[in-house]
């Protein structure tokens, strides 16, 4: 598990270095500029010519070290000083003053400066600090930057993308490879900022380990060892003991759905899945899947004490329940959900048309009060405990009256809205999916635009029931899940390509994540 800082977190570790532990502050400097010149030997030659663009804070003072490294190397580097001489740091300024002593050229104006004449560019402008919007010659600056056609490398990262969140703070840099120290960045993780940023390098500068510990996160993401946290498979076992998955999925002609979950499920574990559909789905799903069992429900007979038995004993003899996957959302698929959740006394995962039948009930409640969302908290009081809600964002922006696009630029906002006063686990997908419980945020960096596919939703739904049914915790269910579902998208894409790719071979890549070929 990998900790993710944003700025203030990041600046605190930088200060535990300096003050606590004794660190001076141009030892560090040191080290960052040493680490950003490795990693720009690996892609450069004595050939280019390198043009290092400084601002006045100690991103700036980095990118100037770097400059000396490179040119002590034999490298051919100038320096362009774009931010205001006036407001240099004190190590910034000592980094200057080394460089006017060797005499490197060191232009202080835009219109000096020819980019066209340099194959390197490294962004050293801004770093992690930036809280304002770029404007002006700044911006002119970067404008310079993005037209350029060789190689950029950024210092720490991109100038003009919040560490924070990864937003752009009105323009910035598209780096090629980004350098960054210490401890990943939340927006480095999160786009447009993952995008910006190229190739991220995390680098050692020397920050303690009592240091990086002194800062809580609530952000995090994780590596191939957190692959340890599945559940442990006992050798004397049976398919009870893996637990029993009930899908409760598809409508007349929309049997592909609930196939894709439930086959998610076996394939991630689950000891036995139960689908729930309409009788026209059966032949097709036997056919499909004969290790499924099936059970048929009317949806005209909803009312009679044998359809509600039914769904009753169904739910009953569940440890997790999948409710949506090509539902529909007619007003019998809105029934049949309601008796779901009147006898399900397990988590359930609700995904798909059970968040947009959702969204419509609930459209009748008033939004907001104060911070607080009425409409979840309704949504909350409805669901047992542990249920995870898996929506894309177009999903949430139904249940939750808002726009798609005000939700997408406010991702970890509105993350802490839906986990306001509840106990529900949300999944927000999106190119980096968000999972949030209470006051934690796993961000998900495994997974490829390939999985922008119909069906790659209800693979996962499949992989979530499984763990659950396997005996996880809902959240680490959910953490894991979504982590194991991006890597089997990554496997897929390598084995087909980014365009070719469907959602079974995100199935077939299961395989290959759980089996430890990865």
């Amino acid at each position: 598990m990998k900790k993710l800082v944003n700025s203030k977190q990041m600046k605190a570790i930088d200060a535990y270095a300096i003050h606590t532990i004794g660190i001076p502050p141009l030892v560090l400097m040191e080290n960052a500029a040493y680490s950003v010149v490795s990693c720009m030997e690996k892609s450069i030659s004595k050939e280019d010519i390198i043009l290092v663009v400084c601002g006045s804070g100690n991103n700036g003072g980095d990118g100037l070290a770097a400059a000396r490294i490179l040119l002590n190397r034999g490298y051919q580097v100038d320096v362009f000083l774009a931010g205001n001489p006036a407001h240099l740091s004190e190590e910034t300024a000592t980094q200057l003053k080394i460089l006017e002593n060797l005499e490197m050229v060191i232009w202080n104006h835009l219109e000096e400066v020819n980019f066209a004449n340099y194959t390197i560019l490294v962004d050293a402008l801004f770093g992690i600090g930036l809280e304002r919007d770029i404007e002006d010659e700044q911006a002119a600056v970067i404008a310079e930057m993005n037209t350029h056609e060789g190689i950029i490398f950024a210092v720490d990262m991109p100038s003009g993308i919040s560490a924070d969140d990864g937003k752009v703070k009105g323009t910035a840099v598209r780096a090629d490879y980004t350098v960054t120290f210490g401890e990943e960045k939340v927006g480095q993780i999160l786009f447009p900022g993952s995008e910006y940023c190229g190739t991220l390098v995390v680098t050692d500068i020397g920050f303690p380990p009592s240091a990086v510990d002194s800062v809580a996160s609530e952000f995090y993401r994780y590596e191939k060892m957190d692959l340890a946290r599945l559940p442990w498979r006992r050798a004397y076992s049976n398919k009870g003991t893996f637990g029993r998955v009930l899908i409760v999925a598809g409508a007349k002609n929309m049997s592909g759905a609930a196939y894709l979950s439930a086959l998610a499920a076996y394939r991630t574990g689950a000891g036995l899945v139960e689908i729930m559909t309409v009788e026209s789905n059966r032949l097709i799903l036997q056919g499909q899947l004969p290790e499924a069992i099936l059970t048929t429900i009317n949806p005209d007979l909803l009312d009679t004490t044998e359809e509600k038995e039914k769904i009753k004993q169904a739910v009953g003899r569940s440890d997790v329940i999948v409710m949506g996957p090509g539902l529909g959302v007619s007003d019998k698929a809105k029934k049949v959900l309601d008796f779901v959740t009147l006898y399900a006394q397990v988590p359930l995962i609700v995904d798909a048309d059970a968040i947009n039948i959702a969204a419509r009930y609930f459209n009748t409640f008033p939004l907001m009060r104060g911070n607080t969302c009425l409409r979840l908290n309704e949504l909350n009081n409805s669901l047992p405990k542990g249920t995870i809600l898996t929506p894309h964002l177009l999903e949430l922006a139904r249940l939750m009256d808002q726009p798609a696009s005000d939700i997408q630029d406010n991702l970890l906002k509105t993350a802490d809205s839906c986990t306001k006063d509840t106990d529900l686990v949300y999944v927000l997908k999106d190119a980096r999916s968000v999972v949030a419980y209470e006051d934690e945020r796993y961000l998900n960096y495994s997974g490829n635009n390939g999985m922008a596919t119909a069906g790659t939703g209800d693979v996962l739904t499949g992989i979530l029931a499984a763990l659950i049914a396997q005996g996880m915790d809902s959240f680490e269910a959910a953490k894991l899940g979504v982590y194991i579902h991006g890597l089997a998208g990554d496997v897929a894409a390598a084995k087909k390509n980014r365009y070719s790719m469907i959602a079974s071979d995100v199935v077939n890549g299961l395989e290959d994540v759980l089996g430890g070929m990865i």
